[in-house]
């Protein structure tokens, strides 16, 4: 009855790995030992992945793929899987974002989840309402460090981030933490596809103050805003909605500090922890 309860409240792609899996596994004659010992896996290991007890992470899926010959149908899975380690309303935005040729966001209270550190994302999660199991934030942790791949895609993304002051000034987890925070914002604005833009707090008044957002370009030139909030979001598709935020980012770029003030903004926040 609890393997049931665990396989019926699994994400549907989860389910459906499980299904082919335990399928694929069959036709072979195999037990779930017997493929685990082929794979170097337990036979428990198998068993949970067929029952939606835990979800086949990369490692497993590529063993399980040249164990049974599978001609790609498991592998295959692997780019869909990733989506279910995202929380629901961010998948369809993390699909989008991989595949874009270019990436803008304007954070009003915390650094861009692209340029985050795994102690800074962990410490995030952590902070989040109502609580998150430790299993759930260390996932959700490396789902977040996932994205990342898109800083060394080929063909090559240009990522472009405006961070309001409080974001680089909002202390999680400690001096630490934020030091190496800050340090890895420098080293990635360093990269030729990314650009950092602090807008400082000093001039009051901005076009930001209506909240943060995020700006997509994709493959086939359609450009695309996203808004998210308390676990809602909104994916702006209508060319003259997505234009208005468009125009109000390039207001925000515009009154924030160059790339090389930036940086040498971060580099005196250093300096203050």
């Amino acid at each position: 009855m609890a393997q049931s309860k665990k396989k019926d409240s699994a994400p549907p792609t989860v389910q459906y790995f499980a299904a082919v899996l335990r399928l694929l596994r069959e036709r072979a004659g195999l037990t779930q030992d017997e493929l685990g010992a082929l794979m170097n896996y337990t036979g428990s290991a198998v068993s949970a992945v067929e029952t939606c007890a835990k979800p086949p992470t990369d490692e497993f899926i590529d063993a399980a793929e040249k164990a049974l010959d599978a001609g790609g149908l498991l592998r295959s899975a692997i780019k869909y899987l990733k989506l279910e380690r995202y929380p629901a309303h961010f998948q369809g935005f993390v699909q989008l974002e991989q595949e874009a040729l270019r990436v803008s966001s304007y954070c009003t209270h915390l650094i861009d989840g692209l340029l985050q550190t795994e102690g800074y994302a962990r410490e995030v999660l952590k902070a989040a309402f109502p609580p998150l199991e430790p299993d759930e934030v260390e996932a959700l942790t490396q789902a977040r460090m996932d994205r990342k791949a898109l800083l060394d895609r080929k063909p090559m993304a240009v990522v472009n981030v405006i961070l309001d002051e409080p974001a680089l000034r909002r202390q999680l987890g400690g001096p630490e933490i934020m030091g190496a925070q800050h340090a890895y914002l420098i080293e990635c604005a360093a990269r030729p596809n990314v650009v950092i833009q602090v807008l400082p707090m000093s001039p009051g008044g901005h076009a930001g103050l209506q909240g943060p957002m995020k700006l997509v370009e994709t493959a086939d030139q359609a450009a695309l805003a996203y808004t998210e909030s308390h676990g809602k979001s909104t994916l702006i598709s209508k060319p003259n909605e997505a234009a208005v935020l468009a125009r109000r980012y390039a207001m925000i770029r515009s009154q924030a500090l160059g790339p090389e003030e930036s940086v040498s903004f971060i580099e005196q926040l250093m300096g203050e922890l």
